[in-house]
């Protein structure tokens, strides 16, 4: 946007999405410190600060109208490491480190899968003809891909600290996670989601319920939302299919 051009200067409010994106590369980074250091559990929860950060960072750059190519590539330097790079060293430092190769495979493919998605992603916001429909992701956003891939943390956490899956099936969930970022199949966004006045006063309730749950049932809480998630994207998946096709077709005629 037009916040680069020459001479012009910014406000500090204009400035708050960097800051909220540097916020999360600085808790990305604290995040594989505490993880190094034993500390997993704030180290998770650093984690999800900066997905948090990341979802809104871009929307309120939009809203000041400061967004930027520096912002842009800023922002995507942040989900790689935030996303990409902590959650598989978190991962690996808590209980693959005795796996040695197999952990580390799996650590390494699922950081590939984030980069390429990533790159992906901007090459697609760079062509002429960007996404023709942002109401869908093409396979799992690399935030939702941490937070997914950090599920069997949660449910150790929920359950006296005991690891739920062997090592072995933790790395192939793990690179499993990262594949689910780079597949081809549509991902409905939330981005785009409208809510009738008649049912605005419902969605808060419940919005206050599920941040109270978060908040005193931390680890059950993700572990459930975790799940929720995960089935709402196969079982939309065939109306995400339709509604995609339908809207290339629409675009072409």
């Amino acid at each position: 946007m037009s916040s680069e051009r020459n001479g012009e200067k910014l406000t500090l409010v204009q400035l708050l999405p960097n800051m909220l994106t540097v916020t999360a590369i600085c808790a990305g980074l604290t995040a594989i410190r505490f993880g190094l250091q034993g500390n997993y559990e704030l180290a998770v929860q650093l984690i999800l600060l900066a997905a948090i950060l990341d979802g809104l960072d871009g929307r309120l750059a939009r809203a000041l109208g400061s967004d930027s190519k520096m912002g842009a590539e800023l922002d995507s330097l942040a989900d790689f490491l935030n996303f990409g790079v902590a959650p598989g060293l978190l991962l690996y430092v808590w209980a693959l480190e005795d796996t040695k190769q197999l952990g580390w495979m799996a650590v390494l493919v699922y950081a590939v899968c984030a980069v390429t998605r990533l790159a992906r992603f901007n090459v697609a916001l760079k062509a002429e003809k960007g996404p023709s429909d942002n109401a869908y992701f093409m396979g799992i956003p690399s935030p939702a891909g941490a937070i997914l891939v950090m599920l069997p943390m949660y449910a150790s956490f929920a359950f006296d600290n005991e690891q739920i899956i062997p090592d072995v099936l933790l790395s192939i969930y793990i690179a499993g996670i990262g594949l689910l970022m780079i597949g081809r199949f549509p991902v409905w966004s939330f981005k785009t989601t409208r809510i009738s006045q008649r049912r605005a006063k419902m969605f808060l309730v419940a919005f206050t319920a599920i941040g109270a749950a978060v908040a005193i049932y931390t680890w059950i809480a993700l572990v459930v939302l975790s799940l929720i998630y995960s089935a709402a994207v196969v079982w939309m998946l065939p109306k995400s299919r339709r509604a995609l096709a339908q809207s290339r077709l629409t675009d072409k005629s």
